[in-house]
């Protein structure tokens, strides 16, 4: 689905006080979808899918969408779990935006604020990433219903971040061309806070590659002699890698993992592969690291005898978002406010932060007790950071403004990627933070669609700060096709065990109904 831009229709113009009124009108429409929002974030909690195997999470959402007019378009930048939904004409375009895939061994049960997973090593919504569709596809359509009831032009678009956790698909998106026409992307990302930041937050970009030894097999104790060993190029890279770490800037951060070790012990391993995340701060760090890590397997693989090829897997920029959309987007934030927790659900937060053994203080200096019940400050690009976490929206950001809102469905102080971040993610909690955002993203597509200046802004900033001094090169190439290999076979040994735990919202109100468990509960 290439969007084309039709011809602009002029853009209706209300004033401040029909704003106001049809901001709130807006708000009452998403507040009526509650039921449809916890059931989406039910049901996608109990999918518990993988990157790049989202296939039942991408099944139900098309059809809601589809159910609600929109039209879709399945398989874009040969992902088969990925889509593009569009509603509308003309302009402006606004994409909507956020992620579908979980974390690998995280399965859980909500609201038991201790280990007990529905599937003994299975995967679990230990992201929160099951929220994010219901707060982005509700808004859209409470949208939608006022574009057509007052005649508002425009486009709305929405498409989900499929393996998200391997950064494997934005980059391609862009890539491809699907964005090639969007004004604008709103991207929603779970959290314990409730804002929307603008400039560089902070974080990490990387390049996440696997590196491919090839060596040649023999009798481990009868005639070691005449092997070569990829496992020992495998090993040598890592040991290289590990001393090539005292010489990288602090904002590095680097990881791997050994997914191919050999078969049997008595067999010199053949084949062996490694896969590497490396992270920096900024694209030429990021670049040399990369470039750094293909010479130490070279090395490596001279040492032992063998030869290695690398592919890369997945790749995201460090982020920049847009200031006039932030801004816009927490102005509408603060009417929201926050979600009105309950004592279940601060007992629930609670139990939980002493389960990880949470820390006093965030890393603002905020306390960590409970829920927050103030939303979160707006904050510009840091002056510094040490590096962090890394996330393949900031390719989106670089080729259009875009921002990430925050909403408040889960639970301060967790560790994140594991399985306690999924405690939260089928209760009341997530189910009062998605439809928390959900509002605050409603009316904040109301201000695109109504407020031309808007729109001339975000693309202003993006032009004349954003991208001034700093352009986007993408770490891609057209001949680097999307990792939809990967987790294949994880899902294929746990599918079947999980469908059993598919949410069936025709016969149980929520999933923790179905699940037989009493929210919240605290001990075995």
């Amino acid at each position: 689905m290439m969007l084309t831009t039709l011809s602009t229709t002029a853009q209706k113009k209300f004033t401040e006080k029909e704003v106001a009124a049809m901001k709130q009108q807006l708000v009452a429409a998403v507040g009526s979808h509650a039921k449809d929002v916890q059931v989406m974030v039910d049901k996608i909690f109990s999918f518990s899918e993988l990157g790049f195997q989202e296939t039942e999470t991408s099944a139900f959402l098309t059809k809601v969408l589809s159910d609600n007019g929109f039209k879709v378009e399945k398989g874009i930048s040969n992902v088969p779990t990925a889509w593009m939904a569009k509603w509308g004409s003309g302009s402006p375009v606004i994409a909507l935006g956020s992620d579908i895939d979980c974390i690998p061994k995280a399965s859980q049960k909500p609201g038991v604020a201790y280990r007990a997973p529905i599937v003994e090593g299975a995967p679990g919504h230990g992201e929160g990433h099951n929220s994010g569709q219901a707060v982005i596809i509700y808004a859209a359509i409470a949208m939608k219903e006022m574009m057509e009831k007052e005649h508002i032009p425009g486009t709305i678009v929405i498409w989900p971040g499929v393996a998200e956790e391997l950064v494997g698909t934005k980059a391609w998106y862009i890539r491809d061309g699907y964005f090639k026409n969007v004004d604008a992307c709103i991207f929603t990302h779970v959290s314990g806070d409730f804002t929307c930041d603008y400039g560089d937050g902070g974080g990490n970009g990387l390049v996440s590659a696997r590196f491919d030894f090839n060596g040649d097999a023999a009798h481990a104790a009868g005639a070691p002699w005449r092997g070569k060993s990829a496992l020992d190029g495998v090993e040598l890279m890592n040991i290289g890698w590990n001393y090539k770490r005292e010489h990288l800037k602090p904002t590095n951060r680097s990881h791997y993992v050994v997914v191919d070790g050999g078969d049997q012990p008595n067999v010199v391993p053949s084949k062996a592969s490694v896969w590497y995340y490396f992270r920096e701060r900024t694209y030429e760090d990021i670049k040399a690291n990369y470039e750094a890590g293909i010479k130490i397997s070279e090395g490596a693989a001279m040492m032992s005898g063998t030869t290695v090829t690398n592919q890369i897997l997945g790749t995201a920029w460090p982020g920049h978002f847009n200031k006039p959309l932030a801004e816009a987007m927490y102005s509408n934030i603060k009417k929201v406010g926050m979600p009105k927790w309950d004592d279940k659900d601060m007992a629930m937060a609670r139990a939980v932060q002493q389960l990880v053994e949470a820390p006093k203080k965030d890393n603002y200096g905020k306390p960590i007790d409970g829920l927050r019940t103030k939303e979160d400050t707006i904050k510009g690009s840091v002056a510094f950071s040490w590096g962090g976490g890394s996330d393949d929206i900031a390719d989106i950001s670089w080729n259009l403004p875009t921002i990430v809102l925050r909403y408040p469905a889960n639970i301060p102080g967790t560790k994140g990627h594991h399985w306690a971040d999924a405690i939260a993610m089928a209760t009341p909690i997530a189910h009062k933070g998605s439809l928390a955002g959900a509002q605050a993203t409603a009316m904040t597509l109301f201000d695109c669609f109504t407020n031309p200046k808007l729109i001339t802004d975000a693309k202003s900033y993006f032009t004349d700060v954003q991208t001034k001094d700093v352009k986007y090169i993408p770490f891609i190439t057209e001949k680097d096709p999307p990792a939809i290999h990967l987790n294949k076979e994880i899902m294929g040994t746990y599918r079947e065990q999980l469908k059993k735990f598919y949410y069936d919202e025709t016969k149980f109100g929520t999933y923790l109904e179905q699940l037989g468990v009493t929210y919240p509960t605290y001990n075995r």
